[in-house]
């Protein structure tokens, strides 16, 4: 190995490696705004992933909560109906069935499934107006 070849195993046609963490470069190295535009795009689609799963985590514990018949003194328990009563969207008294464990299925199932659909639209609707048309992929 020589100065000139600081990885031996690395293809020119990539150029050098990127340490990770820093935004992707271009081909040609002279549109850092346009694949530093994508890395931020990518990185809020990520949070709003990660937020709107967690939501739905949330919900899927309270039906669990429900269904197993919970302790409601619980901290845990308090905790999760808390969270899952903030974030259900208005589903909790959707539907009415007779059981408790069939009601909290129902009405906070489609709460979490909500949350699912608002984090595929919210992306999507990222990508098509913070991407130009050619990079509606990344």
């Amino acid at each position: 190995m020589t100065n000139s070849e600081p990885y031996p195993n690395s293809d020119p046609r990539f150029g050098d490696p990127v340490p990770v963490g820093t935004p992707p470069r271009g081909p040609d190295h002279g549109d850092d705004r346009r694949w530093t535009r994508i890395w931020k795009v990518r990185v809020a689609c990520t949070l709003v992933h990660i937020v709107c799963g967690l939501f739905a985590v949330v919900l899927l514990a309270h039906i669990l909560l429900v269904i197993g018949d919970a302790n409601p003194a619980n901290g845990i328990a308090r905790f999760v109906r808390g969270w899952s009563g903030a974030v259900s969207l208005g589903f909790e008294d959707l539907f009415t069935p007779e059981g408790a464990g069939a009601r909290a299925a129902i009405n906070y199932g489609l709460a979490a499934l909500a949350w699912v659909g608002i984090s595929a639209l919210v992306t999507t609707l990222i990508r098509r107006f913070a991407l130009p048309a050619r990079d509606q992929d990344a």
